[in-house]
């Protein structure tokens, strides 16, 4: 098949790109491993909701529907990106796994999938950042008597209810799903390894997200330094709880690593309040344990 553009992935990135291009005109066609739009938001937990405001969240050229909630959930995103193809008339060819892309001599592209074979003046990956999940490895894990799931097929907290369960990272999934157990009947733990950027996702009813683009407006760094000092005297002292500050601006952080800080949306409450206790990195496994660095004691399954 001849064409002159064509995008892998019919997620957010695909469709941004595709919607683009279908404004100004010029012809593309989208290849989708999966059997739907955004097969991703499709998979996530249930609770998951956008941590940042709908109006500078939606895909270009179309807003997110009006009375969609202010931090939209899940389920809205994928009905949201659904309507998005739509409206573009974006009819990705599904089931369309990409094996190989190679360089012709005619300044074109050859993309393989299982069953056909595509030619492009131009080629776009959009197939995401966090399609693969990664499974981290520890000493002794294969000898663990326990359950170990990736956050990538958590649903909820309905099987934990009950249990003991040690969330292993952090970051916003992690966060959050801490928060989902503890608040579902699941004693919880959360393995934290390294200093963490914490920022909340609201401030006196206030999105942070829109407060912190006023003050990036303050000339001299001093909207950074500003945002900084109120997020210190939002957390308090956070080392009390066994968590260690980024001490950098998060915007800073974001913009010298790429990584986004934790947007908090009541976790740093429950590990205050003793639901969700902290514990350091991991040094190994045992049959019924995890053991962790320093003088700690161990996770009893």
């Amino acid at each position: 098949m001849q064409i002159s553009n064509l995008i892998i992935g019919a997620g957010p990135a695909g469709l941004a790109v595709a919607g683009r291009m279908r404004k100004q005109g010029i012809p593309f066609e989208v290849i989708e491993q999966s059997d739907v739009i955004a097969s991703s938001w499709h998979q996530h937990y249930e609770r998951l909701c956008l941590h940042t405001v709908k109006q500078l969240s939606n895909l270009p050229h179309l807003d997110f529907p009006e009375h969609y909630p202010l931090y939209v959930p899940r389920n809205q995103v994928v009905e949201y990106m659904q309507g998005y193809a739509k409206h573009f008339d974006i009819q990705p060819h599904f089931n369309q796994t990409v094996e190989f892309i190679s360089k012709n001599e005619a300044d074109t592209w050859t993309v393989k999938t299982q069953d056909k074979s595509y030619t492009a003046t131009n080629v776009i990956i959009a197939t995401g950042m966090n399609r693969i999940p990664n499974f981290p490895t520890f000493e002794g894990q294969k000898n663990f008597e326990g359950t170990i799931e990736h956050s990538r097929f958590y649903k909820n907290a309905l099987a934990h209810k009950g249990k003991k369960v040690l969330v292993i990272g952090m970051g916003n999934s992690g966060a959050e799903i801490a928060l989902d157990l503890c608040e579902n009947g699941a004693e919880t733990y959360l393995s934290v390894r390294g200093p963490i950027s914490l920022v909340p996702r609201d401030l006196n009813g206030r999105p942070v997200q829109l407060t912190a683009l006023t003050l990036a407006k303050i000339p001299f760094g001093l909207g950074d330094k500003l945002g900084n000092t109120i997020r210190k005297i939002y957390f308090g002292n956070i080392q009390k709880y066994g968590l260690e500050p980024i001490p950098v601006p998060p915007v800073i952080h974001l913009r010298d690593t790429g990584k986004t800080p934790v947007i908090d949306i009541g976790t740093m409450k429950a590990i205050k309040q003793g639901k969700i206790k902290v514990k350091r990195g991991i040094q190994h496994f045992s049959a019924h344990k995890v053991h962790f660095k320093g003088v700690q004691p161990h996770f009893d399954v």
